[in-house]
């Protein structure tokens, strides 16, 4: 018999009906109804091509066969219950595997989840830096954080509002455009190419021009005074978001640390 066709939930009516010998008491251990239960039986036993229980005027005996059955079916409960055990503490384990874009780490997640850490004794991280092609299964990911429109494909929350701020150095610096992948497209030409945001806003820092980078990859260098901003920030198109797919979506650690990161 293959391991994919066993009649799990038949087996599990089966453990219940012979522990009470009731068909009824099984009923209500399991949630069901006693017509579902018998139901199960029979579906059971023409599978098995064996009777499980005899109906007698005193109630429900059980057969040799099922007799025979029953001390390995309940070793296999437990070793299944074992097994559940053992994925749960694996969870519980918090260690996390994050995905994210250099510039976003550097600028504002290894900051908060030192924040975080520091209240969760025993957590590690493994930071994989990632920007553009994103596999959860090759790379063992838990969680990822975007620069995107959406959630796409996967579960996602966004890490507050999708605004961009332009920023030049404190002083001034020269009315020219700063480039990088993910910035509005402008009429005149760019003055420097960088590779992502966190060096574009380095460049205005030092005086080369002008970058138009996400709020929340800009908030460190403004509090800081390194740059100051140009007008007020935009609503944009793009922001960061925190996704995973569903199964690492709903692992206690990984809404924890979302938990964490987006309050």
């Amino acid at each position: 018999m293959k391991r994919t066709h066993l009649p799990l939930n038949g087996l599990r009516v089966l453990d219940a009906a012979a522990r009470h010998l009731s068909f009824t008491r099984a009923a209500d251990e399991l949630a069901v109804t006693p017509a579902a239960v018998g139901q199960q039986i029979r579906a059971l036993e023409d599978m098995l091509g064996v009777v499980l229980f005899r109906r007698t005027p005193k109630g429900l005996e059980l057969t040799p066969e099922t007799e025979g059955a029953l001390e390995a079916l309940r070793g296999g409960f437990l070793m299944f219950e074992e097994a559940v055990r053992a994925m749960q503490a694996g969870q519980s384990s918090m260690a996390l595997t994050i995905a994210a874009p250099r510039d976003i780490t550097e600028c504002w997640l290894q900051a908060r989840l030192a924040d975080y850490a520091a209240r969760q004794p025993g957590l590690h991280f493994t930071l994989i830096a990632v920007d553009e092609t994103l596999d959860f299964t090759e790379a063992n990911l838990d969680l990822a954080v975007r620069l995107t429109d959406g959630e796409g494909e996967h579960e996602g929350v966004a890490i507050g509002d999708a605004l961009s701020v332009t920023v030049e150095a404190p002083g001034g610096g020269a009315d020219a455009r700063i480039d990088w992948p993910g910035s509005p497209s402008g009429d005149e030409p760019a003055v420097m190419r960088v590779a992502d945001g966190g060096l574009a806003i380095a460049a205005a820092a030092h005086g080369f021009g002008r970058a138009t980078v996400p709020l929340l990859l800009a908030e460190r260098a403004l509090a800081e005074g390194r740059v100051r901003p140009v007008g007020e920030p935009q609503a944009a198109r793009l922001g960061y978001w925190l996704i995973a797919p569903l199964p690492q979506w709903r692992q206690k650690k990984v809404k924890a640390l979302v938990e964490a990161l987006t309050t």
